[in-house]
């Protein structure tokens, strides 16, 4: 017989994360994790992976599951279809929240501020970088939007391919990336008896402050 819920846990045996271990820069430690996370999660968990967080007008929230595309000093890069429901969400409300979760790390790592559309050159530069199947597929789907069934996109797909047959498929008007700016990103760390650490840094007249946030 399965476990119920509430005897469902596990205790956190890693070294904490104090504030002489974590730099002025929140990028800094952001990339230092980001590359442990790489070297120590294996399939199927990908470092990458991320939630990502949106609201619709009514102010309720959708949250789902993408991949990080780029990191720079103006922030962190997802790509997506413009007229997909997280696309829509975010033209009208150009806030998000971004959460990634590196479990053999006992690590999240939390992130939040406003979302802008990236530049034409940066979308064009990864789309062309893509798998053939993936640009294919950014024409094929109409993501978001409802379908009779599975042989409906494989006929969408299949009409793609014959279009592009005889050339590399340029990107999709509708498809490109988006860039979280972050307003606020928060540092978790497992403890043991779930005291976890937590270093919080906000953005603040231009500068980055931190502290440490109770468990």
């Amino acid at each position: 017989m399965s476990p119920s819920l509430a005897d469902m846990r596990r205790d956190y045996t890693r070294d904490g994360l104090t504030e002489a271990q974590a730099p002025a820069d929140p990028y800094a430690l952001f990339g230092q994790w980001f590359e442990e996370a790489v070297r120590t999660e294996q399939p199927p968990v990908e470092a990458n992976a991320c939630w990502l967080a949106t609201v619709d007008d009514e102010g309720q929230p959708h949250c789902r599951v993408l991949l990080l595309k780029g990191v720079d000093p103006q922030g962190f890069v997802f790509y997506t279809n413009y007229d997909s429901a997280k696309g829509q969400q975010m033209a009208r409300q150009p806030r998000a929240a971004m959460t990634f979760f590196w479990p053999a790390l006992e690590r999240q790592v939390r992130i939040e501020g406003r979302v802008e559309q990236v530049s034409t050159e940066e979308s064009d530069a990864y789309y062309r970088v893509r798998p053939l199947g993936s640009r294919l597929g950014a024409w094929a789907s109409p993501q978001s939007q409802v379908i009779a069934d599975r042989h409906e996109l494989e006929q969408r797909l299949a009409a793609v391919q014959q279009r592009f047959a005889d050339g590399e498929p340029s990107r999709p008007p509708f498809w490109g990336g988006y860039r979280l700016r972050p307003q606020r990103i928060e540092f978790w760390q497992g403890r043991s008896s779930r005291l976890h650490d937590r270093l919080d840094y906000q953005r603040l007249d231009g500068e980055w402050q931190r502290q440490r946030l109770a468990p």
